[in-house]
């Protein structure tokens, strides 16, 4: 699951993405979820508590796999993200491999 939103406006997309990952995770499938692009500040916006997104993420777990590294510098929100105990994704060239994801058997959605 790739997130791409930013967290302007309502934030649907951003909420759409987390609930369907969860929907995926109560079914006990292996779901993996990344913000990649803008969808980076989402993370680093939901990743804190007063934030009405913050408990889907928390029950999210361990399948929140991280943020693209090259976009959490490029839109200034790497030492939320890290600070919050997130990894930045960078396994091609610095930024996250989408292929990497396809390779091991995953079907990407995006939100």
């Amino acid at each position: 699951m790739f997130i791409y939103e930013p967290l302007t406006g309502d934030g649907a997309r951003v909420y759409r993405g987390l609930r369907v990952a969860l929907e995926f995770k109560k079914a006990g499938d292996d779901v993996r979820v990344v913000f990649d692009g803008s969808g980076v500040e989402a993370l680093a916006g939901i990743a804190h508590p007063g934030d009405k997104r913050h408990s889907l993420l928390m029950e999210l777990g361990n399948s929140v796999d991280g943020a693209c590294g090259y976009c959490a510098v490029a839109h200034k929100v790497k030492d939320q993200i890290v600070g919050a105990g997130f990894a930045l994704l960078d396994d091609d060239d610095g930024e996250v491999s989408v292929r990497n994801y396809v390779t091991e058997g995953y079907t990407v959605l995006n939100f």
